[in-house]
């Protein structure tokens, strides 16, 4: 009921819909009267000169059923919530009985994450059960963003390269995947000086990788740059404590190409990965975190 703006707009759906079950009886009661209106008992109606529309009562098993189930929606409104902002004797909402469930499987899975609590991530990451387990953790909590593939897509990161805006040790991966990220990139047009040196800017970055471009907007774009470097390091290689992209690989988060890097310069952009600390317990996240770190890393056979 969080989407009433008053007390008022809870007591009127209860009323209404008291009301409404009440209505139902009293259209059971007065339906289920005979009345006779002519004396063969019909309505006077006749369609095709000889049918005729008797005015009998509704039959009585059909109407106690339909008392039945009027009786038994007000039983459920009296022990479910319904009836506006009245919660219902049981108390019952859909998020405790979520709650009820994923506490119910936890302790059913409790032994099991136990045993690979203890385990190293890069050890964790060679054993075949935790990394099926690992998967349906992915698939249920990361996939919708990542792909199930985890190759990522524009605005989401591939997690099976080596490019890790975070750090990609598993003390990094378990950081982000617990508390997640919140990374910004400002609106820097105004530092780099406007919007022709925001071009030669996006030129000078697009030759830290190597990619095509222009010579000339590139050099004098190079000073520029240094408005920039306080997150990508003067280097442009980033800075991962800041969640600061490296520029001198060819991995685009955002797109590839002089007018992407225009874009991002001149708009800005805010990425957020969300945290999971509250939806998955302590020894899951270490589970998932040997599953992501896995997917780019092969652990050593000794280890």
């Amino acid at each position: 009921m969080s989407d009433f703006f008053s007390s008022g707009w809870s007591i009127y759906i209860a009323v209404a819909t008291i009301v409404g079950l009440v209505a139902c009886l009293a259209l059971l009661i007065i339906a289920a009267r005979r009345r006779v209106m002519a004396g063969d008992n019909t309505t006077g109606h006749v369609w095709d000169e000889d049918l005729r529309e008797l005015n009998n009562p509704l039959p009585r098993w059909w109407m106690w059923l339909f008392v039945l189930t009027v009786l038994f929606a007000g039983g459920y409104l009296a022990a479910y919530p319904g009836l506006g902002s009245m919660a219902g004797s049981l108390k019952w909402t859909s998020i405790g009985q979520y709650q009820d469930e994923q506490a119910k499987a936890r302790a059913i899975t409790a032994p099991m994450f136990a045993g690979f609590a203890a385990t190293p991530v890069q050890t964790l990451a060679r054993n075949p059960q935790a990394m099926a387990v690992g998967e349906r953790l992915f698939a249920n909590n990361c996939a919708m963003c990542h792909g199930a593939d985890a190759r990522g897509s524009k605005g989401f990161p591939n997690l099976t390269d080596t490019d890790w805006l975070w750090g990609g040790t598993p003390e990094r991966i378990k950081e982000t995947i617990t508390q997640g990220r919140q990374g910004m990139m400002p609106p820097m047009a105004a530092a780099v000086g406007g919007a022709g040196d925001v071009r030669n800017v996006a030129n000078y970055v697009l030759s830290l990788s190597g990619s095509a471009h222009n010579d000339i907007a590139r050099d004098l774009g190079r000073p520029k740059f240094a408005a920039c470097a306080a997150c990508h390091g003067a280097d442009g290689k980033g800075n991962p404590a800041l969640g600061a992209p490296n520029l001198t690989d060819k991995v685009w988060l955002h797109g590839w190409g002089e007018d992407a890097i225009v874009a991002m310069v001149t708009n800005g952009k805010t990425n957020v990965m969300p945290a999971h600390a509250e939806r998955l317990t302590a020894e899951q996240i270490h589970v998932l975190t040997a599953y992501v770190w896995g997917l780019s890393n092969t652990p050593a056979a000794g280890q």
